[in-house]
């Protein structure tokens, strides 16, 4: 069973990512504070969960949570700013978004930018252990699916509803036949190593 808070003290947010080592597409992220009481049995890291229990949960998380929130940024953003800047970004857009000020925050890895003047943990592993990372991870990874499953459906050559823009044999294949999108980060490796 997840640990329902990393300090009791106060109002804490948990915060992770999605995306971040895919091709194409943006990176999103998910910032969830839950009610002190909160538990569900099946909550985990997004990771150990099917696509259905995913989408399963998602409408939970958003119902029972005190606030929660989804933060995107652009592959375009992405080239400009790089991957590790531009998952923090994701997140502080989506901490931007919560209508509850959180009075601490802990983030799924082991780097983070500060977020104005809230006190941050970084916690490695974090989605395997604190239900409102485990939940920012599932909110983060369900929109971010979506998202690119709409994608696919203008561009279904690079099989994205099923790789989700990952570097996968047959999206490198796909880029080499058809080149590259809009939607591609040029400064990710494209093509694999020869």
């Amino acid at each position: 069973m997840l640990k329902k808070y990393f300090n009791k003290t106060f109002v804490e947010a948990g915060c992770d990512e999605a995306g971040r080592g895919c091709l194409a597409g943006s990176v999103f992220a998910a910032a969830v504070i839950f009610p002190k009481k909160f538990k569900h049995e099946l909550l985990n890291d997004s990771k150990k969960l099917s696509d259905k229990q995913r989408k399963m949960l998602r409408p939970i998380i958003e119902q029972e949570a005190i606030s929660s929130a989804v933060g995107q940024v652009t592959a375009k953003e992405i080239d400009e700013i790089n991957i590790l800047n531009a998952s923090f970004l994701a997140m502080h857009r989506a901490l931007d978004q919560l209508n509850t000020i959180p009075e601490n925050l802990i983030i799924d890895g082991n780097r983070f930018k500060k977020y104005k003047e809230i006190p941050h943990t970084c916690i490695i592993q974090g989605d395997k252990l604190y239900m409102s990372i485990a939940a920012a991870s599932i909110l983060a990874k369900t929109y971010r699916d979506d998202y690119m499953d709409d994608l696919h459906q203008k561009f279904p050559q690079y099989d994205w509803i099923n790789n989700k823009a990952y570097g996968t044999v047959n999206h490198y294949l796909a880029i080499e036949k058809y080149g590259i999108t809009e939607y591609h980060r040029k400064t990710f490796r494209l093509f694999p190593k020869v």
